[in-house]
């Protein structure tokens, strides 16, 4: 049990640090390559902040367990929006642009109509999967494509990425590049064999797992950018972090886990945390309107979605105290 417990937060620590090396070292190679800014920003920064979700989840469904990989997901999203925008929020009350609310945030409330209509038959297929994997290419080819011809500005919070990344040789870039891969791929296969270990050892299920502890190690990338850019002042790249990331996990991390083992799960994750992942989701309508066309998530708010996410886990570990006395 210490054994799997050091394991875990050795892996945490590991998958954090890894990928960071792995993004500055594909930012800085892909620049020596003459990639647009535009690319970088949105293809390889983007996927930076989720390359612990997707692979963990892929990692977990190789191995057999569904229940991590999809727990993963999900419970990433829900620890982004109630978790890490919650605490930003109260750091530094971030401003809501109009044009989030008028694209990018009903964009992810289809996205997850369309994941919990997947739930509705208690799996993930191979099909199911491959229409998230499509749906997610499709989105990122129209959003490329309206950036270049329609000369959409890179988003802000890419921008200000795309500024730090280190000016670093092309042989030191490829070595991080490499480096930080194979680590991020150890690393993650030490948190979920700790994890599935400690689950098995408190006949907690993966899923559950996967909803708590792995979501939110994975998740720490998200929680740092975001603190960093409520401490600057830079609020768009806190909510277009977290917008961004739940669109990948719900899409390609999903979409990639159930393309390598079909999903197979209980009711209780369309009834419980699909529903909680909805209603956090809609909430930032209310919560950044603010009964004006656009408004700001402020501390109190902020302290009502930290509030949730409290109330979320609570109940998650009274019911899994219940189904293991029972």
């Amino acid at each position: 049990m210490i054994l799997a417990g050091l394991a875990i937060a050795l892996g945490l620590l590991l998958l954090v640090w890894s990928a960071d090396r792995f993004v500055d070292g594909a930012a800085a190679a892909a620049r020596h390559f003459g990639m647009s800014q535009l690319l970088i920003g949105m293809v390889i920064l983007g996927f930076g902040t989720s390359a612990p979700e997707m692979v963990v989840s892929v990692l977990a469904a190789a191995q057999g367990n569904p229940g991590i990989a999809l727990g993963n997901a999900y419970g990433s999203n829900i620890t982004n929006i109630a978790l890490i925008l919650g605490i930003t929020a109260i750091i530094c009350p971030i401003l809501v642009p109009a044009q989030v609310l008028r694209r990018e945030l009903p964009t992810l409330t289809l996205i997850t109509a369309l994941a919990a209509w997947q739930l509705w038959d208690s799996q993930i297929s191979r099909l199911d999967a491959i229409v998230l994997l499509a749906v997610f290419a499709a989105l990122m080819a129209w959003t490329i494509w309206r950036s270049i011809y329609r000369k959409d500005p890179v988003p802000e919070g890419q921008s200000d990425a795309m500024a730090v990344v280190p000016g670093m040789p092309l042989g030191r870039a490829i070595f991080w590049l490499f480096v930080g891969l194979l680590i991020l791929i150890g690393s993650s296969r030490l948190l979920v064999w700790g994890a599935i270990t400690v689950a098995h050892q408190f006949g907690v299920s993966d899923f559950i797992i996967g909803l708590t502890v792995v979501a939110i190690g994975t998740s720490l990338p998200e929680l740092a950018s975001s603190i960093l850019a409520a401490r600057k002042g830079e609020h768009d790249i806190a909510l277009g972090n977290i917008l961004g990331s739940n669109l990948f996990n719900t899409l390609a991390v999903v979409g990639l886990a159930g393309v390598i083992h079909p999903l197979e799960f209980g009711p209780e994750i369309l009834q419980r945390d699909m529903l909680v992942m909805a209603a956090l989701t809609l909430s930032l309508f209310v919560l950044g309107y603010a009964y004006r066309r656009s408004g700001h998530i402020g501390r109190v708010k902020g302290a009502l979605l930290l509030a949730a996410y409290f109330a979320y886990t609570a109940y998650l570990i009274h019911s899994t105290f219940i189904s293991t006395t029972a």
